[in-house]
């Protein structure tokens, strides 16, 4: 399949680059029922049969508590027996902190962080060294853009980030690739999508970065590779041009 080819050489140039996976590595896979993270899943799966670089797969799913979400993920749990990895559900309480209890007017900082700990506290429960995020080229671009815009400071996701506590880091293969090819590949290969029941899915600040970042692309062609080139070249929170 051309889509998924095009992903895995992807991967691979930036699993290389940035030392990613290591032999024997146990790679937790942050799976979210959305497609960014389903793909990488699927990619890494493959990336696995044909690499000189023995490594394993668990997929981690953190379960936010939302009302009436009973069976939502067994579509993702069933997708990572298709693919023979291991699959691993946290049930947590996200949902009634931060929407009942703290009532917060923008959730999704506090819910981020949340969901971070509790999968990087599976993940090493799980044996794993690593810990894969489905971020990609287009994320990093709205990243950028809502640091500079609303916080006012130069800065990015990285590629690789330590957790030195937990003995872990946590890696973004997907970084090289393009939503619209992630997209491509999920409709391609069937790939199982959850829709997410969170209220505070739509009409975020985040959104308003994507839409910018798109709106740039369009008005000046290349604008997502040369933004994460310029982020290597720049070295900045840990990129690197080497």
């Amino acid at each position: 399949m051309k889509e998924l080819e095009k992903l895995t050489s992807l991967v691979r140039q930036a699993v290389g680059k940035y030392g990613m996976i290591s032999p024997g590595d146990r790679v937790a896979v942050g799976l979210s029922g959305g497609k960014d993270s389903a793909a990488l899943l699927c990619v890494l799966a493959s990336l696995r049969r044909y690499s000189p670089v023995p490594f394993d797969l668990v997929g981690i799913t953190v379960d936010p508590g939302f009302p009436g979400g009973e069976g939502l993920f067994d579509p993702v749990a069933a997708y990572c027996r298709d693919l023979g990895a291991e699959y691993r559900t946290v049930k947590t309480e996200i949902y009634s902190v931060v929407f009942e209890e703290r009532r917060e007017k923008n959730p999704c900082a506090l819910c981020a962080k949340m969901r971070r700990g509790a999968l990087v506290g599976e993940a090493k429960a799980a044996g794993a060294s690593k810990l894969a995020l489905g971020h990609h080229m287009d994320d990093a671009a709205s990243t950028f853009l809502l640091s500079l815009l609303r916080g006012g400071r130069i800065g990015c996701f990285s590629p690789v980030t330590g957790y030195e506590d937990a003995g872990i880091s946590v890696i973004r293969p997907l970084i090289y690739c393009r939503e619209r090819e992630i997209r491509a590949l999920v409709r391609a290969a069937g790939i199982p999508v959850v829709k997410s029941p969170c209220p505070a899915d739509h009409g975020t600040e985040r959104e308003d970065m994507e839409e910018l970042a798109r709106d740039l692309d369009a008005r000046y062609r290349g604008f997502y590779k040369r933004l994460v080139g310029a982020l290597e070249r720049s070295k900045i929170d840990g990129w690197r041009d080497s």
